[in-house]
């Protein structure tokens, strides 16, 4: 039975695509950093402006009021169907992801709340909710 004498061939790594990449990295760089650098020669005197404060926080809810009489408020005021739609037409133009909560009597007609989510529909705000009060633990409808 024969045995192999032949010696088997060692693997080879090939640098040169790597040495290659290495050498493009570094003349990107080179260039990128050399036009940054051209930018700043110019003597230019820039224009002053006071500081922008960016809004930080989205502006807080809308909070409607609607009675039991169907009377509606907002921050105690008394409006008509009419009033709220200016009001919140102006509210939207102000910010146009506006919110409004509604807050309806839970004893009260359904109509007067169907109205009020009519002129947030008509107003063009269309983020609005129902607040409710959620059940105690343990306690059924």
């Amino acid at each position: 039975m024969p045995l192999r004498t032949e010696s088997l061939e060692e693997p080879q790594l090939n640098l040169t695509p790597m040495i290659d990449i290495v050498f493009l990295l570094i003349i990107f760089f080179m260039v990128g950093t050399r036009f940054s650098e051209i930018e700043q020669q110019y003597d230019i005197e820039l224009p002053t402006a006071s500081a922008v404060e960016p809004m930080t926080s989205l502006p807080d809810s809308i909070v409607l009021n609607v009675a039991r009489t169907g009377e509606i408020r907002i921050d105690g005021e008394q409006l008509s169907l009419a009033e709220l739609q200016s009001r919140l037409e102006t509210a939207r133009k102000a910010y146009s992801e506006q919110s409004v909560l509604i807050r309806g009597d839970g004893e009260g007609m359904y109509q007067p709340i169907v109205d009020v989510m009519d002129v947030c529909h008509k107003a063009q705000i269309h983020r609005f909710s129902l607040a409710f009060q959620p059940f105690a633990s343990g306690e059924a409808p």
